[in-house]
């Protein structure tokens, strides 16, 4: 079983253009995923696939490894998925799972990465694991940069949204607040499939990629993490991530020792 992680990473976000570069106690913020993801002895390798010579530049100067890929994309699994072929022909190795890995998380652990593959691990029924976490903010519930999560009794995925759900508005009791963290493992072909699918209404509405699963059909497994992770969307999520990170021993560990 050969399982390789890929983060992409491009320079062009719409909502907090070179953000990867965006430094976190000194380091780019594509320098700590890398490191963070790395550090998981669950996988065989490790690669950020970009389409921006300065991502690619820098990766190589801290000895990581990276792929150049068309600037055309416009989903990440696309960008993995590319990134993935180039690799199987590079070393000769057929990739079993593909673990996309957003560049915008730079929180992620290795645990996470683990936790996210082990439900593939144990049942080949199951194509694709998302990651989720508990949203212990009503001001993260409400901000769109997050992307909520509704999971049925059986650790499937109901729907993603921008909005807050479920509704608040309807009800007085506690709510199970989730949200997507993008840790994502996908078989193979599955991925490969997926990529071939057309885009839908609702991934289009919400800009939420596995949406496109369900209005295929298709069974998203989740997975609810103890760890918590925080998206970097804008320059206040930046803030936010580098002083929850400021106690962190593994930030500390890899910092003492990057080139």
């Amino acid at each position: 079983m050969r399982i390789i992680a890929v983060i992409p990473a491009r320079m062009g976000s719409s909502r907090f253009p070179g953000k990867p570069m965006a430094l976190i106690h000194g380091m780019p913020m594509i320098g700590h995923c890398y490191m963070r993801v790395s550090r998981c002895k669950d996988l065989d390798g490790v690669y950020v696939a970009t389409c921006d010579q300065e991502i690619y530049d820098y990766i190589r100067s801290i000895g990581g490894n990276v792929v150049m890929t068309a600037d055309t994309h416009e989903r990440a699994s696309d960008r993995a998925a590319e990134a993935m072929i180039q690799i199987e022909e590079v070393t000769g190795q057929r990739t079993d799972i593909l673990v996309m890995v957003q560049g915008d998380e730079p929180m992620d652990t290795p645990e996470m990465i683990s936790e996210a593959i082990s439900p593939m691990l144990l049942d080949e029924s199951i194509k694709v694991v998302n990651l989720a976490s508990t949203i212990d903010s009503l001001e993260e519930f409400q901000d769109s940069n997050t992307v909520k999560v509704v999971i049925d009794k059986h650790s499937k995925a109901i729907y993603f949204s921008r909005e807050a759900i479920p509704s608040k508005a309807k009800w007085g009791g506690k709510l199970p607040m989730k949200k997507q963290v993008c840790i994502i493992p996908f078989r193979r072909n599955f991925l490969l499939e997926f990529n071939q699918l057309d885009e839908t209404l609702l991934e289009k509405v919400e800009s939420i990629d596995m949406l496109r699963l369900l209005e295929n059909g298709e069974k998203v497994h989740m997975v609810t993490t103890r760890y918590n992770s925080i998206g970097v969307d804008t320059k206040a999520h930046l803030l936010r991530v580098e002083e929850l990170m400021s106690n962190d021993p593994l930030m500390h560990e890899y910092l003492e020792t990057a080139v």
